[in-house]
């Protein structure tokens, strides 16, 4: 697997790419993709770095796997193409955002126009078997997204980092909270929703305040 990835990303993670486990990462991704029908598309694996270049993350959300239905994981933790059906997290986090800041909950659910304001929306896992999730975890991902974290928490500064649900939160333990925000809840899926652990949050007035306080632009959400 060649990696095609944002400049900025390729200077900071090249180290990354050239250990063992990478290489057999890379291979085993090949050989599923030659093989089986695995999400996203080839092209789209990296879409999270190459919509959100190293030097413009003002926030980093974390999921866990893609999406593993047709037509849905493009890359992007949480989002979906347009016209394909929010999926219940997407549909809670957009059900948030209208009761925090009044906006509209929207017909699209690709999350690019986050992306292209500074937010990295990072699954753990970059890559899925169709129709069986957790297929690609445990093959190499999960420490390759630990570097991103790490080398985010390490050289940069003022980053908002949104964990939902015990997984994110375990992913960043680590995160340095005397540079960052480091804000937690439960995860915006029906079990942990319905159970008063997601909404209510106010995730999104939280960055954006915290952002502006530190003299950067808040997202459009």
């Amino acid at each position: 697997m060649e990696v095609t990835i944002h400049p900025s990303w390729k200077n900071e993670l090249q180290a990354e790419f050239e250990k063992p486990y990478f290489a057999q990462l890379a291979t085993f991704v090949k050989d599923e993709y030659k093989s089986r029908a695995c999400y996203p598309k080839a092209s789209e694996i990296f879409v999270a770095f190459d919509s959100c270049p190293f030097e413009a993350v003002k926030v980093v959300i974390i999921g866990q796997d893609p999406y593993h239905g047709a037509g849905q994981a493009h890359g992007l933790c949480f989002s979906v193409n347009e016209g394909i059906a929010h999926p219940p997290s997407l549909i809670n986090i957009f059900k948030e955002i209208e009761r925090e800041l009044g906006v509209p909950y929207p017909k699209c659910g690709n999350l690019l126009r986050w992306a292209s304001q500074g937010v990295l929306l990072l699954n753990a896992t970059l890559t899925v078997r169709r129709g069986l999730a957790g297929s690609h975890q445990n093959r190499g991902w999960e420490t390759f997204t630990d570097a991103v974290i790490g080398v985010i928490s390490q050289k940069k500064e003022n980053v908002v980092f949104l964990l939902w649900g015990s997984y994110a939160q375990r992913k960043g333990k680590d995160i340095d909270k005397t540079k960052h925000l480091v804000l937690t809840s439960g995860h915006p899926s029906p079990l942990s929703a319905n159970r008063g652990l997601w909404f209510g949050n106010g995730h999104f007035i939280k960055t954006n305040n915290y952002l502006k306080a530190k003299g950067i632009r808040g997202i459009e959400w």
